[in-house]
């Protein structure tokens, strides 16, 4: 494509990612509804699942960062539960970490569950526990949708008292979930975020689950996936979207190139060649404000986060003891004009029926100022989606106080 750069600059490099990420379109004005969220997973591709909760649940704040409040029994419905007049469009997987996925996206992924037959952990406990995997099929057909824990009672209570190694699982739960890995099992629905699991064949439609991908076409497939959710990126940035091996990125990749699908770029400031999807445009202006969750798409991985956004280091510091923490236990980068200018650390509190905002940090170079301002708009949004009726502001951080001041 001649009308194609060579190179890029560190901003369009950066306006390109945003863009493809779906923050430089406008949101709905009226609800958001399945399209909508059809549209955005065919565009983004996945959203990660994480069993924290302390402001809300990962997947569903992505679709918030970008198409705004919205009605969170949409994607529950579209993800976990199936009817002639409402079909299931979203469907569990290891795509990135655990995600969710489009249904029809599924068979791209049977060579990661052939790779995973005895499970992606534990594979020990399932080699060594042949009759149980069957146990556990059995034991799903009869019950129908069920929690390991449903399924380790119905096999009886000696199950119980056999671990594994690692995590205090029982053999039951860790063949169950290998089960899962290796597309045997699914998930029909989750309540109170618990998995049921069940039958793949229950779940995923027919013609679905009859459709084989050779994997060189699915990986080059998924390859071409994470151009488009990405817009620019690296080889290294590609295979992270999906988690996949250079041994099997890299062939996939060169016949992109090839193909005209991929087109090689340089970006200034990038000390790796990168790829560039082909009809790819380049925004003129910088655009897309929004507060991003820990496992927001968009900074996925931390290195290309640091390379996109002009050295923003950004770390979840979950599991780092409080007193050496940096920002905070759950920290929101903020996101504005398609930069990175601010960071807060959320807490959604029921009791006190408020968002609370633990800390708040600003950019070096920013303008306090003004990140206060369009960040207490976002925060306000925010508490109303949750269904919190104010924002509380902490005494942690450098924003604290314009953000209180913004807030009144």
């Amino acid at each position: 494509m001649g009308n194609v750069p060579t190179r890029l600059t560190a901003d369009q490099a950066r306006r390109v990612a945003v863009a493809a990420q779906g923050f430089a379109e406008s949101r709905p004005r009226g609800p958001v509804t399945r399209a909508h969220l059809r549209r955005l997973i065919s565009r983004i591709q996945v959203l990660q699942l994480d069993s924290v909760s302390v402001s809300v649940r990962a997947h569903y704040a992505p679709v918030f960062s970008r198409l705004g409040p919205y009605d969170r029994d949409v994607l529950d419905r579209a993800a976990w539960s199936h009817s002639a007049r409402s079909p299931r469009i979203l469907v569990e997987y290891w795509a990135h970490e655990a995600a969710l996925m489009a249904v029809e996206d599924w068979p791209l992924l049977r060579w990661r569950m052939r790779e995973y037959t005895h499970g992606r952990w534990g594979r020990e406990i399932v080699k060594k526990n042949a009759k149980l995997v069957d146990d556990v099929v059995a034991a799903v057909s009869e019950l129908g949708p069920s929690t390991a824990g449903e399924i380790e009672e119905f096999l009886g209570a000696e199950q119980r008292g056999r671990k594994g190694p690692w995590w205090d699982r029982s053999d039951t739960k860790w063949v169950t979930e290998a089960l899962f890995a290796s597309g045997v099992l699914t998930t029909a629905t989750r309540v109170g975020f618990a998995r049921h699991y069940d039958l793949a064949e229950r779940v995923l439609p027919p013609e679905v689950l009859a459709r084989e991908i050779d994997e060189a076409d699915a990986v080059r497939e998924l390859m071409l996936r994470a151009s488009g959710a990405l817009g620019v990126a690296t080889e290294q940035d590609l295979r992270d979207y999906f988690r996949v091996s250079p041994a099997r990125a890299k062939p996939a990749i060169a016949k992109l190139v090839a193909d005209g699908a991929l087109e090689p770029v340089e970006v200034d400031g990038w000390k790796q060649p990168a790829y560039l999807r082909a009809g790819q445009a380049i925004p003129r202006r910088d655009r897309g404000t929004a507060l991003l969750c820990p496992f927001d798409p968009l900074i996925f991985f931390r290195p290309r986060v640091e390379r996109l956004f002009g050295g923003f280091r950004y770390r979840i510091e979950i599991y780092t003891p409080a007193p050496k923490r940096q920002y905070g236990y759950y920290v929101w980068p903020f996101l504005l004009d398609g930069e990175l200018v601010g960071r807060v650390d959320l807490k959604a509190d029921r009791t006190g029926d408020v968002l609370n905002v633990v800390g708040a940090f600003v950019e070096p170079g920013r303008q306090p100022a003004r990140v206060a301002d369009a960040l207490a708009g976002e925060l306000r949004t925010m508490a109303s989606w949750l269904g919190l009726s104010d924002v509380s502001v902490g005494g942690t951080g450098d924003l604290v106080r314009p953000l209180r001041r913004v807030l009144g």
